[in-house]
């Protein structure tokens, strides 16, 4: 029931974009891929989901800290593919350090990327999807979506954000044909913590695998990370009429962090 349908997955040249973008398009979406890669790297993602998946697919490197470059990505769709029906807002980044030392440029950009852009893209693809009915928004947010964590000040303040942002929306959008959830992942093999493992590993004088499972354990009784794929499929789930249902939730895939 996903064949045709236009999909934007943020941040999907790595980790949990990358294997959404492949879920969706095995479904037969037509993809945007997001980035902040050079050209021809975004270009060759999109030009191989394209070739293998038999859909229509693009690339984008607009900065999600600029407004302004967020408006002309969606400019760029509508004029190649026509409006959104499945947002991913999963564009993170990520600094450490407490907050009396949390530098404020990281401050602002953290919150610009991993909380703004998603207000930016929700409200650029809201009106149409109303028009149509139909609709899904699905924001990978985190475990610290739902808890808080040493040295994490700015993203865990975005990804309560982006959570709050997620259920104001589902409630408005109830009757639209619009679903709007949030994932709140634990622990997932992304570039995004390869810093925290080698900061661990450093530390300690330990090698990665050591400092991995310190890190993990830590706070999650599952001693494995999630696999991307994984995320995916809960947002390929997410977009089918199986979940027409299910809206305004924040979803963990956490390992069983949350339930401690």
């Amino acid at each position: 029931m996903l064949k045709g349908k236009i999909a934007l997955v943020t941040g999907s040249t790595s980790g949990i974009g990358l294997a959404t973008v492949e879920v969706l398009a095995n479904a037969g979406c037509h993809i945007v891929v997001h980035g902040l890669v050079e050209d021809h790297i975004g270009e060759q993602i999109a030009h191989e989901l394209a070739e293998k998946y038999n859909v229509l697919s693009y690339f984008s490197n607009a900065n999600m800290a600029d407004q302004n470059q967020i408006l002309e990505m969606f400019s760029f769709i509508e004029q190649e593919l026509g409006t959104v029906d499945i947002l991913v807002n999963n564009a993170g980044i990520q600094h450490t350090a407490p907050v009396h030392e949390f530098p404020k440029d990281k401050w602002d950009l953290i919150l610009a990327v991993n909380l703004s852009s998603a207000f930016h893209t929700t409200q650029a693809v809201l009106p149409k999807m109303q028009l149509k009915k139909w609709g899904r928004i699905v924001n990978i947010a985190s475990v610290h979506g739902l808890v808080g964590s040493v040295n994490k000040s700015a993203y865990v303040a975005a990804k309560h954000g982006l959570v709050g942002l997620t259920k104001v929306t589902a409630i408005e959008n109830a009757n639209m044909g619009v679903t709007v959830n949030a994932i709140c992942p634990g622990w997932v093999e992304t570039p995004l913590i390869n810093q925290q493992i080698q900061d661990i590993a450093d530390k300690d004088g330990s090698d990665l695998a050591t400092a991995k499972a310190k890190l993990v354990t830590a706070k999650q009784p599952r001693a494995e990370m999630a696999a991307p794929s994984q995320i995916g499929e809960l947002i390929h789930f997410l977009c089918s009429d199986a979940a027409a249902g299910i809206t305004g939730a924040s979803l963990p895939i956490d390992g069983g962090w949350t339930a401690q």
